[in-house]
């Protein structure tokens, strides 16, 4: 077996980078972390940063603003895989220019962890919020830097637990609204699966230069056949309420910042069918549960379960 490359994640107390940091270490990759002063200092985040350092993770003090810092810390490495959240996106093109002189990186995953951002059909604001991904595509190809995006599509813990009702804390029980006609499909998987499923790849050379999507057949299906399956679940029959897209659109306009990002999400994955209108091709992308039956997934209706 040849020898585990060492990987950097940069945004690694974020909201994923703990999930692929930790999926990482547990593998036996060499894994640092590049950590702001700030972030060991602050109670909740520092917390993270002590189990890291608990799981053999080297931790690195610095961050994307500090070029010199960061080439230092790329030259130790030789996958890069960027967790950076949504406001970091666009700096992103500091980690390419500190790529590009450290010369060394074998391979990096820049922040996507989301739709297709090249097989979109959003509207504003997220359609923006899209673009500054497609840039970071772009200029990681232009630069000639080997790569891997990875497409996780929806996040479980972000949309499982409430079946995507605004403003509630725990899954319907009487009433659900369901956007558009409930038929387009999309995928929900567990974010600790998406960490497991991004360090497969980075050493996986049916991935480089590819989109890995992640996209288990356990974890894929329509608003509708949600809901069905947590009524299942609950042993009881919900009212449903469609919401006609032209509704959908007039709640995005409507909606204060950054909840109309959120709808204009929800717009692309259930209404237009973002994450499933298209076939993926081998041209340009694989499909992490086909490269990777080893890994056994978390299905949607086991993720439910914890609900009812």
């Amino acid at each position: 077996m040849a020898e585990k490359s060492k990987i950097l994640v940069i945004g690694g107390t974020g909201y994923i980078g703990k999930f692929v940091v930790q999926a990482s270490a547990k593998s036996g990759h060499p894994t640092f972390a590049l950590v702001r002063e700030s972030t060991v200092a602050d109670p909740v985040k520092g917390k993270l940063v002590q189990e890291f350092k608990n799981s053999g993770v080297t931790l690195i003090h610095g961050d994307l603003y500090d070029h010199d810092g960061l080439v230092k810390a790329i030259k130790q490495v030789d996958v890069v895989v960027s967790t950076v959240g949504f406001m970091q996106i666009a700096d992103q093109t500091k980690i390419i220019a500190a790529i590009k002189e450290a010369g060394n990186v074998k391979r990096f995953l820049p922040s996507e962890f989301g739709n297709d951002v090249d097989r979109v059909n959003a509207v504003e604001p997220a359609k923006s919020a899209f673009a500054v991904k497609v840039q970071i595509r772009r200029a990681i190809e232009a630069a000639g830097i080997p790569y891997t995006f990875v497409v996780s599509n929806c996040f479980a813990g972000y949309f499982l637990p409430t079946l995507v009702q605004p403003g509630a804390s725990a899954p319907p029980r009487d009433k659900v609204i369901i956007l558009g006609d409930g038929t387009p499909k999309a995928c929900f998987n567990r974010e600790d699966d998406i960490g497991t499923y991004t360090i497969k790849a980075v050493d996986d050379p049916r991935t480089l230069n590819k989109i890995l999507y992640i996209k288990p057949p356990n974890c894929t299906l329509s608003f509708n056949e949600l809901v069905s399956l947590w009524e299942n679940k609950i042993g009881k029959t919900l009212e449903k309420v469609y919401v006609p897209e032209e509704q959908a659109l007039k709640d995005i306009q409507e909606a204060p910042v950054p909840i109309n990002v959120f709808l204009a999400i929800n717009h692309s994955v259930f209404v237009k069918g973002d994450q499933s209108y298209f076939e993926i091709e081998p041209s340009f992308g694989v499909e992490a549960s086909e490269l990777y039956p080893e890994v056994k997934n978390c299905s949607v209706d086991e993720y439910l379960n914890q609900f009812v």
